[in-house]
């Protein structure tokens, strides 16, 4: 019996190895499109802030050349042409890259990514526990890749600081780790595992 475990060992580890991989290659992915659109939501916030604050000192400096002396009007009005141009920049920049557009892409895609994170989770447990054969595996492992090669088609560039996030956030921080009280915690009583402290 033991040589037969090892043999079925042997035979699936190549596969296996492999969808560990490629497991691993799209739960990065997943978390770096969500990283990206975070980041994005951010940087169109302080846009959107800026715009404000660029928009209020122009305006006051206008009202100030209008109605303060003539004296003290033409640095006033300096100062406001100034921060014209660079609402100007920032106005341009906008309208030639949709922040908000971006982020929703990113998000789309980080939502398909997921589908597949967990047909990746699923199709390794199958093989794991022997409710599939290798050759059904490998059916399944294709289809995973098709529909991969179809997302990562239409899926938009990430940042290299959402990468780096999304490193940080799955090694470090551990987002998508789970030990087995917090778990329980989701689940009723009926499927926990660690006993409740409290029952005992």
């Amino acid at each position: 019996m033991a040589q037969s475990t090892q043999a079925d060992s042997a035979e699936t580890r190549p596969i296996e190895d492999q969808l560990r991989e490629c497991f691993g290659r799209v739960v990065y992915a997943h978390k770096a499109h969500e990283k990206t659109a975070d980041l994005l939501v951010k940087r169109l916030a302080r846009i959107k802030v800026a715009q404000i604050v660029l928009s209020a000192v122009i305006t006051a400096g206008l009202l100030k050349t209008l109605i303060g002396p003539p004296d003290k009007g033409t640095s006033a009005a300096v100062v406001a042409a100034l921060l014209s141009t660079v609402l100007l920049a920032v106005n341009t920049y906008t309208k030639d890259v949709d922040l908000g557009q971006s982020a929703e892409r990113h998000k789309e895609t980080a939502a398909r990514l997921w589908a597949v994170r967990e047909s990746y989770l699923s199709l390794l447990t199958d093989l794991r526990s022997k409710t599939i054969t290798i050759e059904e595996a490998r059916e399944r492992r294709d289809q995973l890749q098709c529909k991969l090669e179809e997302i990562y088609a239409t899926a938009p560039r990430t940042l290299d600081a959402a990468y780096k996030k999304a490193g940080l956030a799955l090694k470090e921080r551990e987002e998508l780790t789970f030990s087995e009280g917090e778990i329980d915690r989701f689940l009723p009583a009926s499927l926990r595992r660690v006993p409740n402290k409290e029952e005992g």
